[in-house]
């Protein structure tokens, strides 16, 4: 790292860093928004410095990375209820139940408990969580049911389990990510703007978010797509699909990847037609132990909710439904979440057809942009979502997921008051930084310089 002056003054930084996630996992609640908004300034200022100094020590990087995660072990989270449905589902597993096919609340309303603890984790998920059917694909009903299985009795028990299975996932998203940075050639400490990252940290780690099992199936995959190991590549994009849905919106985007490159269009469209047919038929046989009659209709209500009724931390959205209320004088939800899957659907087939994707930082910047799209036009954008983009970006030459990532935060401003009403001033100036900062990089920006990848 340095003199032994420099070595003492990380030393001494880190351990502040420690005290800081510390106080965050044990100490602080979602609605102490300015302290919540303090901590989260100082630990993003720290993560800047960590990385600006430490660019060519990677086992340090490496080291904090996980010590503040540890921080996080035995502590609730205190910024999401959902882990208390991950632990109800993991238990019904368990007991032989299938969870897709129940409600909590039926269960508590009829005096009938199927898990240990079964009243803690209804009061902990809340009713709105409990009236509805599980909308968790299989390999995330996997995760949950490892935690059932080693503390079936103990809440505390399956939040612990739960995290370092994440944690692990994290560990492998740093050794796949590492290789494909290698592949690009930029800096294999780039990783850390991922890794590092206190909104990874806090929302993955902290309140036990499964996007990193989620991204370490798809970063493998990506690696092996690399390599032209598209059989097995497929195989891990089915993986990631059931850890959460989000990544089969990429696949109209690996279209160009196997049609226009170096092969014949023959040889490129079969492989293109295996590829689907694997990521499909991987996906159907993972969900399979499920099925019955009425698993497709729960799950698929389960989902269109989050078009037809939630709104949270929208962007475009806010804007389309106000000019809606101004002429209908209703909210426009229901036409709206209609209509945004389909834009996203015109977006994607755009830059799959007409944008030039055929090399790895073409095919993953492609990647980046559809995911985009969908978040800046969704309903609902609720913070862990943005794990994503934050990894895709950091193979590619876009820093504005990263900026996200700090400005987000001003969205936890809605549980600052009791009835959980968002302030839409914050909620403007986060997508006034966003907008601006992807704008910059868009038309602005010099030309893009591996050797000066540490700066943002």
């Amino acid at each position: 790292m340095g003199t032994s002056k420099e070595n003492k003054s990380m030393i001494l930084l880190t351990s502040v860093t420690v005290l800081l996630y510390f106080f965050f996992g044990y100490n602080l609640e979602r609605a102490q928004f300015f302290k919540f908004l303090a901590l989260y300034a100082v630990l993003f200022s720290t993560y800047f410095y960590f990385i600006k100094k430490n660019a060519n020590n990677f086992q340090f990087l490496l080291g904090i990375s996980i010590l503040f995660r540890l921080v996080f072990l035995f502590s609730i989270p205190n910024l999401s209820q959902d882990f208390y449905r991950f632990i109800w589902d993991g238990r019904m597993l368990l007991e032989g139940l299938n969870p897709y096919l129940s409600l909590p609340e039926t269960f508590i309303n009829q005096h009938s408990f199927p898990v240990n603890q079964a009243l803690d984790l209804y009061s902990g998920m809340g009713e709105l969580n409990g009236s509805h059917y599980t909308n968790y694909p299989p390999i995330n009903q996997l995760c949950f049911l490892i935690a059932a299985f080693f503390a079936n009795k103990s809440i505390i028990g399956s939040v612990v389990v739960m995290r370092l299975l994440i944690i692990f996932a994290d560990v492998g998203i740093l050794y796949f990510g590492k290789k494909i940075l290698a592949h690009l050639k930029i800096p294999v400490h780039t990783i850390f703007w991922y890794i590092l990252n206190p909104f990874i940290i806090i929302e993955m780690t902290g309140n036990l978010h499964f996007e990193p099992v989620m991204l370490f199936f798809l970063v493998w995959a990506i690696h092996l797509l690399f390599k032209n190991k598209w059989v097995w590549a497929a195989v891990l994009i089915a993986c990631s699909i059931t850890v959460k849905l989000i990544p089969f919106l990429f696949l109209p985007l690996f279209f160009q990847w196997f049609v226009k490159r170096d092969v014949s269009f023959k040889k490129g469209f079969l492989q293109l037609i295996g590829f689907y047919a694997l990521v499909i038929g991987t996906t159907i046989v993972l969900f399979l132990p499920f099925y019955s009659n009425e698993l497709i209709g729960n799950y698929s209500n389960s989902v269109g909710l989050w078009f037809r009724n939630f709104e949270f931390n929208a962007s475009f959205y806010y804007i389309f439904r106000e000019i809606g209320h101004l002429f209908r004088g209703y909210n426009e939800i229901e036409i709206i979440g209609k209509i945004i899957p389909i834009l996203t659907v015109l977006f994607v087939g755009f830059i799959t057809f007409f944008r030039k994707n055929t090399t790895p930082k073409q095919l993953i910047t492609a990647l980046l942009f559809g995911l985009s799209f969908y978040y800046f036009t969704t309903t609902t954008m609720h913070p862990w979502y943005l794990a994503t983009l934050i990894l895709l970006s950091v193979f590619t030459k876009y820093r504005f997921p990263i900026i996200w990532s700090l400005v987000i935060i001003l969205s936890y401003s809605a549980y600052s008051n009791e009835i959980y009403k968002e302030n839409l001033l914050l909620i403007s100036i986060e997508y006034i930084v966003v907008y601006g900062f992807l704008i910059w990089e868009l038309f602005f920006k010099k030309q893009f310089n591996p050797k000066s990848i540490n700066t943002v």
